[in-house]
């Protein structure tokens, strides 16, 4: 018998456990394949999912990126911002400092003037109140003066034996005369040599002053007829009538110096009045 014979009968006579060993190796290797492939899928899909999650990773990364570039610029423009407000603040704090000062400044020059023009109101109203005083001493000393004027105004005997008006010895009784306004005033002063003057509506002429014995001497020209007062006395009324209804007249010389004498004439109410000069 030959060995290929000898090995067909061999395998002829193989028992039935031995097939069996073989299929279950051939279903267990099988088996592996079958898990080797989903294990190759799920490796598949695992480094699937991790190439996304890298890809998304690197998205992240370079919003993160974006984001703190984003942030540092706001962060960079915020401190700006509040180093720049802090500046402004600083220098609006000077400002208002600098402001205060001058106000204070201004108002402290303000009350310096109030006080020295209250002051100077002061000084102003103590000026007026003595000038008040002063016044008000000046008034009663006038109404003394005029009081004695008052008294000293008397009444004499005339030249003419006519008993006179109320007469003046000077410039104050006369001016008290003319205030009462009982009779016409008119001041004159003559000159010796001067020729005859306008007194009221007659003419006086200076013939002699003497002031030695206090006595002058007149001419006196009225209702075309001259009359002569010769050697009168300082004060002395001088009397004569004038007029279409005859009116006592009264001349008084109140100073008499050399060539010179000064007085006024006296006239009623009724008496004319002079013609004004154009």
């Amino acid at each position: 018998m030959s060995d290929l014979e000898h090995e067909e009968i061999m395998q002829s006579r193989a028992p039935a456990w031995l097939s069996g060993v073989s299929i279950v190796g051939l279903l267990a290797a099988l088996a592996a394949l079958g898990w080797n492939i989903g294990l190759q899928n799920h490796l598949t899909q695992a480094e699937q999912s991790l190439d996304a999650a890298n890809k998304q990773n690197t998205v992240l990364s370079q919003k993160l990126e974006d984001t703190n570039e984003r942030l540092k610029a706001q962060g960079e423009a915020l401190g700006q911002s509040v180093g720049l407000t802090q500046k402004q603040l600083e220098d609006r704090s000077q400002q208002l400092v600098a402001t205060e000062r001058a106000d204070a400044a201004r108002l402290a020059r303000e009350q310096k003037a109030t006080q020295q023009q209250v002051g100077d109101v002061q000084s102003d109203v103590s000026a007026v109140k003595t000038d008040v005083g002063g016044v008000k001493t000046d008034v009663a000393n006038t109404q003394a003066d005029l009081a004695d004027t008052k008294t000293q105004l008397t009444r004499v005997m005339g030249d003419a034996g006519v008993m006179s008006g109320l007469i003046a010895t000077n410039h104050s009784q006369l001016e008290e005369l003319k205030h009462r306004g009982d009779r016409n005033y008119y001041e004159f002063t003559l000159h010796k040599g001067g020729g005859a003057q306008n007194v009221g509506t007659i003419k006086v002429e200076l013939k002699k002053a003497d002031p030695k014995r206090s006595k002058y001497t007149l001419l006196v020209n009225s209702d075309d007829r001259k009359i002569e007062k010769k050697d009168k006395n300082l004060d002395e009324p001088v009397q004569f009538y004038s007029g279409k209804s005859p009116a006592l007249f009264e001349i008084v010389v109140n100073d008499i110096s050399k060539n010179q004498v000064t007085g006024y004439l006296s006239t009623p109410k009724s008496a004319p009045s002079p013609i004004a000069v154009p």
